[in-house]
This record gives structure tokens, C-alpha cells and sequence, in this order.
């Protein structure tokens, strides 16, 4: 099925947006990834357009995003909505999940070792192993992950781009974005929710239910009323509904 491109954004709408492969290109490692000051100030822009009803909803922990996102003051949903940061400074959990996420790194650590290919990603409230840099290991990282979820049951299993995450249950980029249409200045407006990845469609399904509508970006089978090909278009649109 092919998707047009979304309108021009309304003032009105509550915005949430991804960030790995949809504001910025999917880098070969997380800390990799090139984040312009022309997209902290979009962002800025943006945020002040929106009066402030703008977050992003990542599966990054808060306080990698902060540190790439420079003065964004902006609210922030990280870790797939485990936590959750309305300003600089101020990290709220979200989930009543028992975490240890110290054993958990570790144990990724070494099951990892004999594949130096495999990127090990320790989160706070989890840990991720990326293969990109061999796909051939997508097999050996899911049987890993597989057998890390069926020792620690509270913790759910969560796909993304070349990657496997172990990661709380209980939620999710929909209950971020669910939890924020609560909260003042997002309550009351319908949502807009762009993201590349299937950890996005949740929440691109949840926009839509409320009332607004999603935007994929990149290709892919999806839930999103329009599509985007890539960072940089999706870039173009923002900027053009600014102007």
C-alpha cells in the first residue's frame, strides 16, 4: 500500500516523535549517531510552536538523549517508556518492574564475548545486543535474549532495527504516549506520533485511536495513515510547517 505524505502539521496537535531513524539516520552504533544543531533548534522551534506539546518517545534511555539533544529542554520519554524526564535535571520511573540491571549487563557482557561483532547497549532498565555489524548473528543474539527473558519473566522481550532488547513489561511507547495526552500542555489536543521502527507502531496505532494521525518514516508495513522516506523528509516537512 502506498502512503502519501502527511499534511503540514497544525499548531494545535500534540507532537511525539522518535529519534533513531527518524530524526536522525540509524548509525552503525548508538553513540555514533550525528545530531546537527540545525535539529536542536527544529526541536526548539518546534516545542515553542506546539506551546510546549512536544516530547520525544525513544527506546534511548533519558539521559543518553540529553546529552546528544545539547539545550532541548523539552519533555522526554526514554527507555520504550520506562522513564520519563519533563525538564533537565529530573528522570521519573515509570514502571514497578524489579530491575537488576547491573547482572542483566553483565551476563549480556558474556554471552556476547565470543562475538566481538555484537554491540552490547546497557540501558537502566535493561540491556539491548545490536548486530548489525554481522546480521548473520540475528539468530545467535535472539536464542541469547531468549534465554535471558526465561530466567527474569517480569522483563519482555523487544525487537527493534538489527537488534534484541530486554526491556520492564508493562510498557511501552503507547503508554508513554497514553500517560502524556494526561498531562498539561498535551491533554485536550489530538496527537501526532512519527517513528520508523515496529517498537513505534504501539504508539502510531494509539495516535490514530485518539483521533490524530502517525507518519512513517522509511519503509515497511505499518499502521501509519501517511509515510515519510527518511530523516531528512521528515526534517523538510517539520521545517516547512514551521514556516
Amino acid at each position: 500500500m502506498t502512503l502519501s505524505p502527511p499534511p503540514l502539521l497544525p499548531a494545535d496537535v500534540a507532537l511525539f516523535l522518535d529519534f533513531d531513524g527518524c530524526l536522525v539516520d540509524i548509525a552503525p552504533r548508538p553513540d555514533a549517531v550525528v545530531v546537527s544543531q540545525a535539529l536542536r533548534d527544529r526541536l526548539t522551534a518546534l516545542s515553542l510552536r506546539q506551546g510546549g506539546a512536544l516530547a520525544l518517545i525513544s527506546g534511548r534511555d533519558v539521559a543518553d538523549l540529553r546529552g546528544h539533544l545539547g539545550d532541548f529542554a523539552g519533555m522526554i520519554a526514554g527507555s520504550h517508556g520506562s522513564e520519563m524526564s519533563p525538564a533537565p535535571g529530573r528522570i521519573d520511573t515509570l514502571h514497578s518492574v524489579g530491575v537488576d540491571a547491573k547482572a542483566l549487563h553483565a551476563e549480556a557482557h558474556e554471552r556476547a564475548a565470543p562475538h566481538p561483532a555484537i554491540l552490547v547497549e546497557e540501558k537502566p532498565h535493561g540491556v539491548a545486543l545490536h548486530y548489525r555489524d554481522d546480521p548473520s548473528l540475528q539468530d545467535f543474539v535472539d536464542g541469547v535474549m531468549q534465554d535471558m527473558v526465561a530466567r527474569n519473566p517480569h522483563l519482555m522481550l523487544q525487537p527493534a532495527k538489527m537488534a534484541m532488547e530486554l526491556r520492564p513489561g508493562g510498557v511501552g511507547k503507547d503508554s508513554a504516549l497514553a500517560h502524556l495526552m494526561t498531562l498539561p500542555p498535551f491533554a485536550g489536543r489530538l496527537p501526532v506520533f512519527a517513528g520508523d521502527d515496529t517498537t513505534d507502531e504501539p504508539a502510531m496505532a494509539e495516535a490514530q485511536s485518539r483521533g490524530g494521525f502517525a507518519i512513517k518514516v522509511g519503509d515497511g508495513a505499518t499502521a501509519a495513515r501517511y509515510r515519510l522516506a527518511d530523516p531528512s523528509a521528515l526534517a523538510a516537512w517539520l521545517d516547512a510547517s514551521l514556516t
